[in-house]
């Protein structure tokens, strides 16, 4: 089965030609990765315009830090922190605008400010309005598979079939949208790397991302710079975490991965152009 490209903000997204990449901007004082650094408007615009030039085809705005252990923010505030930067971003750059969020209301207020994709790292459970918000919409959504929250996600690792859970989550998940009214070509599915798993299961959800093509759905892999890699590196600073990133997203091309959602988009370019050359040659 072919899954149906798209065509967002006069861009096509034709899946299966090439591995496309989604900048991660986070506007959170305490993301694992780069808290507060991109936290005011200002500062995430620049960021946001860095990772355009560096060859980013969609920008990912988050509001809520997911990190392991990370407690729930108010409504009122993720939506301070998500509305002043979508807003400063639409007038600047063409390209996809992804808001990062799990609150029906946060991804109406998002897209009326400009953004044009929902990321939903909970696959639509966090909130019983979600599904039927992102079908009224008519947005794009990526449904994620978690088991928990952040704060709870890292002693929720024990699966008796780790993919075969995955899998029946997703596809529920997918029956759910669809049941609300969402587009099926416009479901995206993320195994969700590093939440709710370890290490070991981690590496096998990248050896083994072709198990979910038969949901008919382009696939998002988010490993850039986790504790996983770190791990594997013993490097605790996710910064130097670079090269192992790039080896996980080049091992996520080869087994099937769309979307890399990523915080170092022009290495990770380069990385895509050499394995789409190698693994998407027909």
């Amino acid at each position: 089965m072919i899954v149906p490209g798209w065509e967002i903000c006069d861009r096509s997204f034709d899946w299966g030609k090439r591995t496309y990449l989604m900048g991660v901007v986070n506007v959170t004082p305490d993301s694992f990765s780069d808290g507060g650094e991109f936290a005011t408007p200002k500062a995430a615009l620049a960021q946001a315009q860095r990772l355009v030039e560096a060859g980013a085809d969609i920008i990912d705005i988050g509001g809520q830090s997911t990190r392991p252990g990370a407690v729930q923010i108010s409504v009122e505030e993720e939506l301070e922190r998500v509305l002043s930067v979508i807003e400063v971003l639409r007038k600047e750059i063409t390209i996809p605008i992804s808001v990062d969020t799990t609150r029906a209301v946060v991804a109406v207020s998002a897209v009326a400010a400009g953004a044009d994709i929902v990321n939903d790292i909970s696959g639509g459970t966090f909130d019983p309005d979600m599904l039927t918000t992102v079908a009224n919409l008519d947005v794009p959504t990526v449904l994620m598979h978690l088991r928990g929250t952040p704060e709870t996600m890292q002693q929720r690792t024990d699966y008796e079939n780790l993919l075969g859970e995955m899998y029946q989550f997703l596809e529920r998940q997918i029956e759910s949208a669809i049941a609300c009214g969402v587009n099926p070509s416009k479901i995206i599915i993320d195994p969700g790397i590093g939440f709710a798993k370890n290490q070991q299961q981690n590496l096998e959800i990248l050896r083994n991302l072709g198990f979910f093509k038969s949901l008919h759905c382009p696939i998002l892999v988010g490993a850039s710079r986790k504790s996983f890699i770190g791990r594997i590196l013993n490097k605790p600073d996710p910064k130097d975490r670079v090269w192992g990133t790039a080896a996980a997203c080049c091992a996520a091309i080869s087994t099937g991965a769309d979307i890399l959602r990523v915080h170092d988009v022009a290495q990770m370019r380069d990385v895509c152009r050499v394995a789409d050359a190698i693994f998407r040659q027909t």
